[in-house]
């Protein structure tokens, strides 16, 4: 018999192409959608519309504000009115429809919500053409990335994809020198599709080989330089968290550290570690999960999938300073070698874990990675990203994802991007008066101190970085969204590399840190 072939991804759909045009939303030719923004009036009178309005509506003989009113439209962010023009106009024979498309108070959550909406009305679509970013003058990045990530989807069926994002959608109405937002835009809104992407590919594919494969190929594609770490390093460097997590698992585990060094880069340019957890699947080991929470464990990997997707857009933020990505990737699996309750690692520099729980294995990946980070790479700042706790679930629930950090300035940078970003962050304390709960016996510390869960595993990490200015993203939270919500839809959510990104585009990421 032949050999047994792997699993083949097949061919996935591809966020919409983005256009700018001078011209008004009627005069884009060979559309088949126009959306118009309208804004909610002012004190008791109706919804307003936005530009372009008025001579669409001259065009097609329609009254819109009759139609608003008809459907009782209100302008809030995300809300559509749908309007047939079944006989077309002449730049534009293959009209189909109008679309009336809320923005709200116009903030730039708004602007994601109508961009998102608009993309989910428009599924199937050739073109679009749309005046809703012509709104205002921060409104073109928010409905961009709002429109790609609306329109998000993952398929691995027989037949083709049930349904594919609108092709193009044209940005009416604003000027050609935008061209550069426009290019900023979409690669933001590119990094959080390929995070979310990487994050839904099942688990039967997507090991830390083929993880491994995917950031080299990443990185060749963005000028970036790209190592990988296989077991036999791993062993030789001492990396005993990584290998003690993976070496359960048929495929072996991988360290990925990706290198991004920004144009004019000179000695004196300071170096950002981001570090992603890299579990492919956790079944938990011998600590096993009940079945209805290891259904989502492909995603396990999401911090990982964050690291890599910022790196490959570093570059298009024009981010100022160097990063380094590390992904530590391994499967926690159940076998005969799995790790066991009161097995002691030996991390990457020397420090040792008693492992009292083999489902609390991100923190044990990630120590090792934050070690080699600040012995090897004598970083400004580092950021790890991991879906890490179910206690930050608890704490925060599905919309907003848990930040810790030893530097108030890292985390008012992090919270102010991530607000911008549309990835909310909350911080939490790093309460010394936890510590005493890491004490083992044997070890220099126990991976799994108790309660209050996202604390302690956040002091277990701290041990890790010593001074060297230090965020812990907890994105257990907002690891997955349950329900088509704004630009979020079901699935696994690739949640952090918009707000990283947003910090590490700006001018100064590191602005009065350390």
């Amino acid at each position: 018999m032949p050999p047994s072939q792997g699993p083949t991804l097949p061919s996935q759909v591809s966020p919409p192409e983005f256009a700018l045009s001078v011209a008004p939303p009627h005069g884009v030719a060979r559309v088949d959608v126009i959306a118009l923004p309208v804004l909610p009036g002012e004190g008791d009178g109706g919804p307003v519309l936005g530009p372009g309005s008025a001579d669409v509506a001259d065009l097609l003989g329609i009254d819109l504000l009759r139609v608003l009113e008809a459907a009782a439209a209100t302008g809030k962010a995300g809300e559509v009115t749908a309007v047939p023009a079944p006989l077309g106009t002449a730049a534009s024979p293959e009209l189909a429809s109008v679309l009336l498309v809320g923005v709200g108070e116009q903030r730039l959550q708004d602007f994601r919500r109508a961009g998102a909406a608009l993309a989910r009305a428009t599924r199937d679509r050739a073109a679009v053409a749309t005046s809703i970013p012509a709104v205002a003058p921060d409104a073109l990045t928010p409905f961009v990335v709002g429109a790609m990530l609306g329109s998000f989807l993952f398929h691995w069926r027989s037949t083709a994809p049930e349904h594919v994002p609108p092709a193009r959608i044209v940005l009416a109405d604003l000027p050609d020198d935008l061209a550069p937002a426009l290019d900023r835009a979409v690669a933001i809104g590119g990094a959080a599709w390929l995070s979310r992407l990487l994050a839904t590919v099942p688990a039967n594919l997507k090991n830390p080989p083929w993880l491994a494969a995917q950031a080299e190929a990443i990185a060749a594609s963005h000028d970036l330089d790209c190592t990988v770490w296989d077991e036999q390093r791993l062993a030789a460097e001492g990396f005993g968290g990584v290998l003690g997590v993976g070496q359960a698992s048929p495929t072996p585990p991988r360290l990925i550290r990706i290198d991004y060094t920004p144009r004019k880069a000179n000695r004196r340019t300071p170096t950002v570690v981001l570090v992603g957890k890299g579990i492919t699947f956790d079944t938990g080991g011998l600590s096993i999960k009940p079945g209805e929470s290891m259904a989502t464990m492909k995603r396990d990997m999401t911090g990982g999938a964050v690291v890599i997707a910022t790196l490959s857009a570093l570059r298009a933020v024009g981010c100022p300073v160097r990063v380094v990505g590390l992904v530590a990737a391994a499967e926690n699996s159940v076998g005969g070698n799995s790790l066991r309750p009161g097995d002691v690692v030996r991390h990457h520099g020397g420090r040792t874990s008693e492992v009292t729980n083999t489902d609390a294995e991100g923190r044990l990946v990630l120590a090792d990675a934050m070690a080699y980070a600040v012995r090897s790479i004598a970083p400004a700042a580092v950021v790890d990203v991991a879906t890490l706790t179910g206690a930050m679930k608890v704490a925060l629930g599905q919309q907003v994802g848990g930040l810790f950090a030893n530097d108030d300035a890292l985390a008012s940078l992090l919270v102010d991007a991530a607000e911008v970003a549309g990835e909310p962050l909350w911080r939490f304390p790093l309460s010394e008066s936890y510590e005493s709960k890491l004490s083992s016996k044997v070890a220099d510390a126990d991976n799994a101190p108790g309660g209050p869960g996202a604390i302690t595993a956040a002091l277990f990490l701290q041990h890790f970085v010593g001074e060297v200015p230090w965020a812990h993203l907890d994105i257990a939270s907002v690891g997955d969204a349950a329900d088509d919500a704004y630009e979020w839809t079901p699935g696994p959510t690739g949640f952090g590399a918009r707000a990283l990104l947003e910090w590490l585009g700006s001018p100064d990421p590191l602005a009065g840190v350390g």
